[in-house]
């Protein structure tokens, strides 16, 4: 295994270090953007403002303050256990899957039947704590699943959520405003991935800001009025308890907590995940705690009026090779909550534009996705891009989505066959992106039992596959039983095409047994590709 050089030495863990600026710029903007999602989404959709600012975000401020907090501890308990002062705190955020989930399955579809938004958030609050609830019992098996998951597939996971989930529309962006986007990226690979930066005594997330929000303001891509706009949220908004909300959606949740189950899953996913980063990175957290911390922040925020999920946020090594320690994840959760408090979300993003936050997520996302292939043996590369096409496919499928929907119209309306005669292959992305999160585990799985030569613990992954596939649970947009027990159904087709797998591996299974076949990998075959990498990505130049 191939660690990330430490960004300090000695045993004393700092509550703050240099690197923990750039490091909290880059975590704080992404949480920032998230609490924008949500609030533009669900203004738009029309739920009140009042709230929104006003109750869940908040809440949803106090939800990453615990989590923080509780980060904080465990990596100062890490580092007198281990007598180390590199340590690096896990990045807390929102499940960013469940922001639109939650969203445009739940709350908007409730309000737009009803009107009656506080129904239809009480509603979306049973559904958050339901996922809290899940990642909570879920936390006794965590580690447990963490060593039955190979690291491979784990890290591979990773980096498709790095790259498609957080650095595809970011680097969309960065094109569609390149006077702001272009100078900033370049900014990003002299001082980040580079070891001579440019003003290297500024740090570098700050400095990024600066120079993005100046561009912005300077070409008129920032006005006035728009941080004029953005004053009128800003205010007094403490977080209260919302029990009688909760209750009430409790009545009448039912019809929509299904997507919440595989939901849960996901995120499961992703804190283990995360976890085994931190773990390749050289911090090694135990998943129980972390996840029953998530859980139970989680509930406590649905509580007190935040229908959005907390997790273990994507970017530990990104952070670490920044140079940061603790002090990036505490300033975080503070900062996190009095903007909840405060209702100033909109102001800041009215004065630093998106072009000039996009290069950081950039950024996180191609360390992301190169730990994965600096932490994998090289026979096991190939299982780094099957695991990849999932996500491409999820991306594509919201993109196809948005832009029929920016059209006014839909995929029932222009018909799959159009939009496979036209070369989207819709069924095949659409089959693909959904449950993107467990197939490109799954398929991860397959792909390295396979060549391994584990063909039982093959068996045992497509045989899980089939029946995930049969609930709807992967490859469909919404879990549920087959309408028709035929092949042209989806649900039977996955059915039978995953049980087909099960049989190969267990043919294989048998061929071996016969044959006493066995497979020996070189050393060649098990070197990972640490020195394939740059070095500037194991070590930054600011550490």
């Amino acid at each position: 295994m191939t660690a990330v050089a430490p960004a300090t030495t000695g045993t004393e863990l700092k509550w703050w270090k240099k690197g923990d600026i750039a490091a909290f710029f880059a975590l704080f903007t992404n949480n920032l953007t998230n609490i924008i999602t949500f609030t533009a989404l669900l203004t738009l959709g029309g739920i009140p403002a009042d709230l929104v600012v006003g109750r869940i975000a908040p809440a949803f401020g106090l939800a990453i303050l615990i989590t923080s907090s509780m980060y904080v501890w465990f990596a100062r308990r890490l580092a007198a256990k281990e007598g180390r002062g590199d340590v690096v705190a896990l990045p807390s955020g929102p499940s960013a899957p469940s922001i639109f989930t939650v969203t445009f399955l739940v709350i908007l579809p409730v309000y737009s039947t009803t009107q009656d938004a506080e129904l239809a958030v009480g509603i979306g609050l049973v559904w958050g704590f339901l996922e809290g609830l899940i990642l909570f019992v879920g936390s006794f098996f965590g580690d447990l699943l963490r060593r039955a998951v190979p690291r491979s597939v784990l890290l591979a996971c990773l980096a498709g959520l790095g790259l498609l989930l957080l650095a595809m529309n970011p680097m969309l962006q960065a094109f569609q405003f390149p006077v702001v986007a272009f100078v900033v990226l370049v900014i990003v690979f002299m001082n980040w991935f580079g070891r001579a930066p440019f003003l290297g005594r500024i740090p570098t997330g700050l400095l990024l800001l600066i120079v993005g929000t100046v561009a912005a303001w300077s070409f008129g891509l920032q006005t006035p009025d728009a941080v004029e706009a953005a004053l009128a949220h800003a205010g007094w908004h403490p977080p209260h308890v919302s029990i009688d909300n909760f209750f009430e959606g409790l009545q009448h949740a039912g019809p929509f907590l299904a997507s919440a189950v595989p939901l849960a899953l996901a995120n499961y996913v992703f804190d283990l995940e995360n976890i085994e980063a931190a773990e390749a990175a050289g911090d090694h957290y135990s998943a129980r705690p972390v996840m029953l911390v998530n859980g139970g922040a989680t509930m406590v925020g649905s509580l007190m009026g935040n229908p959005y999920p907390v997790t273990v946020y994507i970017g530990h090594t990104a952070y670490k090779e920044m140079g940061a320690g603790i002090g990036y994840t505490m300033l975080n959760g503070v900062t996190m909550f009095a903007m909840g408090m405060l209702g100033m979300s909109a102001l800041l993003l009215s004065v630093v534009p998106m072009a000039a936050i996009a290069p950081i997520l950039i950024y996180i996302g191609v360390v992301t996705a190169a730990q994965s292939v600096r932490e994998t043996p090289r026979v096991e590369l190939p299982v780094i891009f099957i695991a990849l096409f999932p996500w491409v496919a999820n991306w594509a499928n919201s993109l196809v989505n948005n832009t029929l929907k920016a059209a006014g119209t839909n995929v029932a309306e222009v018909g799959a066959d159009a939009l496979n005669g036209a070369g989207t292959y819709f069924a095949g992305i659409s089959t693909l992106g959904n449950g993107a999160p467990l197939s490109s585990l799954l398929w991860g799985m397959i792909a390295i039992f396979a060549i391994r030569n584990k063909p039982l613990f093959g068996l045992i992954v497509s045989v899980l596959a089939a029946a995930l596939a049969f609930f709807g649970v992967i490859h469909d947009h919404v879990p549920g039983l087959p309408d028709e027990y035929t092949l042209s159904d989806t649900h039977v087709m996955f059915l039978v095409a995953y049980l087909m797998v099960a049989a190969l591996f267990l043919a294989k299974w048998i061929q071996d047994r016969v044959t006493q076949t066995s497979v020996t990998f070189t050393a060649a075959d098990e070197v990972t590709l640490g020195t394939a990498v740059p070095p500037t990505l194991i070590q930054s130049s600011e550490g």
